[in-house]
């Protein structure tokens, strides 16, 4: 889950947020190129070849951080388990990151983990191979430990200097207010020349504050956990036999969990209440969000979410939206198991490519739909996020071979916790969106099949020349031409 954040957490100097990703459009994402001119997915275009037809309710499988289940845009929408007592089975899904004893809300990157495994025991007795990973991922768990000091200091020097300013010229002053002062010494200069850039884009430097906070909050989410090695919270709030893959039985009801921001921001993308004047419409008319909570701030475990997988398809899912990713693995077997088993029960499975701008072909990126085994899942997709102009997002991973399409990923506006809403950007937003077309093909022509939806998106897109280098289709997932396609088979 740490890939959504960077699209946030860059350096100082790449805080500016310019061209299309400063631009507020809500349910562009939904909106058509030749009507609106924007690189939407032509979902409202699309309701207009469903008229006079029914639809069926499709189960969408929501693994993440947690869905906000009384949100005044997703409550009549949720999962509601038909066996429920007791709470043995949760109500509204399962979290599989806590149990009686509290939830899982930080956690470690598996970097982090894999090197506390190393000196738990005789590094001395270490093989040459495993002696050699261990020095390499020791060196970047240190550099990347020191990164996130730096960016701390330099994020709190900002505000800090902001602050100053403030006192000297006024509260949330503006770009005239920074043009006229003059600096006093080297830090206000430095400062200056980052808020003439900043301002210039968007003239609002509370919203700057506040990015700056919330990148403080997140470095030292970093420090204190995800690169800290002293720091495990699995047996004080899960308690299960973590090395034990066959373990099914662990978790809570509680599939919202502490902090559920992320996950009902996808589920709002995938399925918000349609036509109801609240948030943002989902792609989706008639979906079942099955919340399924695996994903902590940090990186999720491979346990974890081959149990989701298989949870989610006991439980109806025909869809499912995994919007999450990490740059390794410790348990890959048991989560293609389950993406097998998944598939074999006629399930497709979406997931996001990925934050860091890199080309996904050549860099190791986990979950995926390649199977250790040899051989690739038939029925997953792997997604991009794309801008309003049809342009790859700055932050999207990228691939000619593992990426199949892209989608709308940059300002989407959707619901977040508190029955509130907030744009937000990411290939986390993207892949719902391929989420929900693939719900809304199966709510009208159920008799097609997993593999029949996947084949129906790849070949109904739109293509793009700025996305022909970027992934198989060279294109965006469009709806209108999905829901023709799926009407001819």
């Amino acid at each position: 889950m740490k890939q959504l954040f960077k699209t946030v957490l860059f350096a100082i100097g790449l805080l500016l947020t310019k061209g299309s990703y400063g631009q507020h459009v809500p349910n562009w994402q939904n909106k058509d190129l030749q009507k609106d001119s924007l690189f939407g997915i032509s979902t409202e275009k699309a309701y207009t070849l469903l008229q006079g037809k029914k639809a069926r309710p499709v189960i969408v499988a929501v693994i993440d951080a947690g869905v906000d289940t009384l949100h005044e845009d997703l409550k009549s929408i949720l999962w509601i388990n038909p066996k429920k007592k007791k709470n043995d089975n949760g109500t509204y899904g399962w979290s599989f990151i806590g149990s009686a004893k509290g939830n899982v809300q930080y956690d470690n990157l598996e970097l982090t983990r894999q090197v506390r495994q190393f000196e738990a025991g005789d590094t001395s007795r270490l093989s040459i191979n495993d002696l050699t990973a261990y020095h390499t991922q020791k060196a970047l768990l240190t550099r990347q430990l020191a990164t996130a000091k730096n960016n701390l200091r330099n994020y709190s020097d900002y505000l800090r200097v902001i602050g100053e300013l403030e006192s000297a010229i006024k509260t949330n002053f503006n770009l005239a207010d920074i043009k006229a002062y003059p600096p006093k010494n080297l830090a206000e200069q430095k400062v200056a020349r980052t808020l003439l850039n900043v301002l210039a884009d968007n003239d609002d430097l509370a919203a700057f504050k506040k990015q700056l906070s919330e990148g403080i909050t997140r470095f030292e989410a970093e420090i204190d956990y995800q690169l800290n090695t002293a720091y495990d919270p699995r047996p004080l709030y899960v308690g299960d036999d973590y090395f034990n893959s066959k373990q099914v039985i662990y978790g809570s009801p509680d599939c919202m969990g502490p902090d559920a921001h992320h996950g009902t921001h996808v589920a709002g993308i995938i399925a918000g209440l349609r036509g109801n004047g609240l948030g943002a419409d989902g792609i989706a008319d008639n979906v079942r969000v099955l919340a399924v909570r695996a994903v902590p701030d940090g990186d999720e475990r491979d346990k974890d979410i081959a149990n989701a997988i298989r949870y989610a398809a006991d439980h109806g899912a025909k869809v499912i939206n995994m919007s999450f990713g990490k740059d390794y693995n410790q348990d890959k077997t048991a989560v293609d198991d389950a993406v097998k088993y998944a598939i074999k029960k006629d399930v497709l499975l979406i997931q996001a490519a990925g934050n860091d701008d890199k080309n996904i072909d050549s860099s190791a990126h986990f979950p995926n739909p390649s199977y250790l085994s040899g051989g690739k899942a038939a029925a997953y997709i792997v997604v991009g996020a794309s801008g309003l102009k049809g342009e790859k997002a700055g932050f999207s991973n990228y691939g000619k071979n593992e990426v199949d399409v892209f989608a709308p990923g940059v300002q989407i506006y959707s619901s977040i916790p508190g029955s509130k809403y907030d744009y937000f950007n990411g290939t986390s937003m993207a892949a719902p969106v391929v989420a929900g077309l693939a719900a809304l093909i199966r709510e009208y022509y159920p008799k097609l099949s997993a593999i029949q939806v996947k084949n129906i998106i790849l070949k109904s897109v739109i293509k793009s020349e700025a996305l022909t280098n970027y992934c198989a289709t060279g294109g965006i997932v469009n709806a209108y031409n999905a829901l023709q396609m799926a009407a001819g088979l």
